[in-house]
C-alpha cells in the first residue's frame, strides 16, 4: 500500500464511503465522516489545529504542562486513525487511504476528504503493512509538527496503545473477528516503530505498554490500565 495512488486494487469511492458509514455505527472513534472534493487546507491535521486541541486537553485536565495535553491529544488522534482503518480492513476488506484526513470542525473528530481505498491484502503481514501506513504513517507525519518535543518512544507507545484499544473495542462488537483481528494486531505490533512498544497480555486484547502517556501527571490523573508504571 502506498499513499493511495491509483492501482488495480483501488476501490471505487462509493464503496469506500459505504464501508466507512457502516463501521461508523460502531460509534466513538470508529466514526469518520466523508466529504467529496479536495481537502481544505485550513482543516488538515496541521500544527496549529493540533496545538489548539492539545490546549483544550490541558484546560480540561487543569494542567499547564504542555506535554500532557500533547500526549493525550496525540493518543486520541491515534485512536481515530486506527479504529476506522482496522474495522474497514477486517469487516469490508478495504483499507481506506487516510492521507486526506482532516479535522471535522472544532472538536477532535475527523473526516476524510475525497475518500479512496484499496482492497485489503490477504496475508496478515501484508495487511499489517497496509494498515500501518494508513494509520500510524499518517500519525507520524503529523508528529513532525507537534508544538513541543516529545520522546519518540512515548509517541510510539501511544500509537500502540490506541491500536490495541481500537482492536479490543472492535472485538467486543464483532466477536466473530477474534482470530483474524488477533492475528492482525499481533502482526501490527511487529511492524515499524510499534515493535517493542508492549505486549498483549490476554485473549481480550489487554495490553501492557513499555512507556507512559503522562496522564498520571495531570491533577486528579491516574495510571492507565496498560501503563508500564501500573502494578
Amino acid at each position: 500500500m502506498t499513499g493511495g495512488q491509483g492501482t488495480a486494487d483501488e476501490v471505487p469511492a462509493d464503496e469506500v464511503v459505504v464501508a466507512l458509514r457502516d463501521v461508523a455505527q460502531l460509534g466513538g472513534f470508529f466514526a469518520l465522516d466523508t466529504v467529496r472534493g479536495p481537502a481544505s487546507g485550513e482543516e488538515r491535521l496541521t500544527r496549529e489545529g493540533f496545538a489548539a486541541r492539545a490546549r483544550t486537553v490541558n484546560e480540561r485536565y487543569g494542567t499547564a504542562e504542555t506535554r500532557i495535553g500533547v500526549s493525550i491529544a496525540h493518543l486520541g488522534l491515534a485512536a481515530r486513525l486506527w479504529s476506522p482503518v482496522l474495522a474497514c480492513a477486517l469487516v469490508h476488506g478495504i483499507v481506506p487511504v487516510m492521507t486526506t484526513a482532516e479535522w471535522a470542525g472544532d472538536g477532535s473528530a475527523l473526516r476524510l476528504a475525497g475518500p479512496r481505498g484499496s482492497r485489503a491484502p490477504r496475508s496478515a503481514s501484508s495487511l499489517a503493512d497496509a494498515v500501518c501506513v494508513q494509520a500510524d504513517g499518517v500519525l507520524q507525519r503529523m508528529e513532525g509538527h507537534l508544538p513541543v518535543k516529545m520522546a519518540p518512544r512515548l509517541l510510539a507507545g501511544n500509537s500502540a496503545s490506541a491500536l490495541i484499544g481500537s482492536a479490543a473495542q472492535l472485538l467486543r462488537y464483532r466477536t466473530g473477528l477474534r482470530t483474524p483481528l488477533t492475528e492482525l494486531t499481533r502482526e501490527l505490533l511487529k511492524t515499524g516503530r510499534l515493535r517493542g512498544t508492549g505486549r498483549i497480555t490476554g485473549p481480550e486484547l489487554t495490553f501492557r505498554r513499555r512507556s507512559c502517556c503522562l496522564y498520571y501527571r495531570a491533577p486528579n490523573g491516574s495510571k492507565c490500565g496498560d501503563c508500564c508504571l501500573a502494578r
